[in-house]
């Protein structure tokens, strides 16, 4: 796989939340360069009885493999206080997952591609489909646009006022 690959990228945290946030982009503008950020929307912890996650999807062009960006992103999450000794659904400092890896299908280095929960979970897929709706699913064949148009699971999400590096990269909505 040489040259330069376009990978969606999912960042959700419930602890601390702004902190992580910018310390989860500030690493990954460092890492990529320029950075396509989607709204930062505010969701119900889901699967656990927990505080509001706040989530957001970014694209990135790279061309390291699978196995790098997972490490990376790792480490990135420990470097951020992210334990892995608690239970799956439990709150967390940061949790970054790679979402797509160009058109790429299948377990690649113990990485499912593409992953599943972008089709479960509104904090996934709304994000998404906000920076990338023409994008095509590599495995459905629908776009991430329209695949939050026929999403109708009921999770909740709001968009909420976030600014990054002087940036407004997020507006809440208005009544």
């Amino acid at each position: 796989m040489a040259g330069s690959v376009r990978v969606y990228i999912s960042i959700g945290t419930n602890v601390d939340r702004e902190r992580y946030v910018i310390a989860a982009l500030d690493a990954l503008k460092e890492w990529f360069g320029e950075l396509v950020i989607s709204p930062v929307y505010d969701s119900e912890a889901v699967g656990f009885d927990g505080s509001p996650f706040l989530n957001l999807v970014v694209g990135v062009d790279t061309d390291l493999p699978v196995a790098e960006l997972s490490r990376r992103f790792k480490q990135l999450e420990a470097d951020n206080g992210r334990r892995r000794d608690v239970p799956k659904f439990s709150a967390r400092t940061l949790d970054l997952d790679i979402l797509t890896y160009g058109d790429v299908v299948g377990r690649i280095d113990g990485v499912e591609l593409p992953r599943g929960e972008i089709l479960k979970n509104a904090f996934v897929l709304r994000p998404l489909a906000d920076i990338a709706p023409e994008a095509m699913h590599p495995v459905c064949g629908k776009t991430y646009g329209q695949l939050w148009q026929d999403y109708s699971t009921g999770q909740k999400l709001w968009p909420v006022d976030f600014s990054w590096q002087g940036r407004q990269i997020s507006r809440a909505a208005t009544g």
